[in-house]
């Protein structure tokens, strides 16, 4: 399969999240060479990842190769093609652009549809949170620069933070587990039938859990339940 490399660092700072060109060359390459993939050009962009891709210099370039190579577009993460769930579904519905994501290589577009809008709504809520939370006094100086810093329950766990924040750490957990989904897949497929044997594997292949540690049978087993994939 051909695909078109798509590379995109933020304009506020170099690699937004802290992903380089660097990392993200190194992401797809990989997910190139496991899936046998033919990369055939590759596109960088200095944007904010809430422009659509299509009106971003070498996002249109990009998109526009994919279209004349009937190729797919191939991005190392999914916030590097947008940070808009709505944009990353008019990609493939309106404009006709299909895509991959490196670390996610397996996964559908319907998958990737959901777990874009999981994360948009993850931010949505976070955002929200440190809104309501925020001291008035603190809001009227400078609310953007302290936002950035602000602990949500710094001021009191009031009943309607911890809800918020319930609901934030529901919805990374859900979506961590669809982000680690196809790997797990991956070892079902390749015919291993034991949790430490799977837990083995991910941390092998350098995949972390969702506190960038490494993995045990338990933890396996509490995503797989989660995912309701069995042996």
């Amino acid at each position: 399969m051909k695909v078109v490399s798509y590379l995109r660092v933020s304009t506020s700072r170099y690699g937004d999240s802290g992903l380089g060109l660097d990392a993200q060359r190194e992401y797809i390459a990989r997910a190139a060479e496991q899936n046998g993939w033919e990369i055939v050009t590759e596109f960088v962009d200095k944007a904010s990842g809430r422009v659509a891709i299509e009106k971003r210099p070498e996002g249109s370039k990009a998109l526009d190769m994919c279209k004349q190579l009937g190729a797919h577009l191939v991005v190392a993460k999914l916030d590097r093609l947008s940070r808009s769930a709505h944009h990353i579904t008019r990609l493939v519905e309106e404009i006709g652009i299909e895509f991959k994501v490196a670390t996610m290589s397996h996964a559908t577009t319907a998958e990737l549809n959901l777990y874009a809008g999981l994360a948009e709504k993850e931010r949505k809520f976070i955002r929200q949170l440190k809104k309501d939370a925020m001291p008035p006094l603190v809001r009227s100086v400078n609310i953007r620069d302290a936002a950035a810093s602000f602990d949500p329950l710094m001021f009191g766990p009031t009943a309607e933070n911890r809800k918020l924040a319930a609901v934030a750490v529901s919805n990374r957990v859900l979506t961590f587990h669809l982000e680690v989904r196809p790997h797990i897949q991956d070892c079902l497929n390749a015919g291993l039938t034991t949790l430490v044997q799977i837990a083995d594997r991910l941390n092998s292949k350098g995949i972390k859990t969702s506190r960038g540690g490494i993995w045990s049978a338990t933890q396996v087993k509490r995503v797989m339940d989660s995912l309701e994939l069995k042996f």
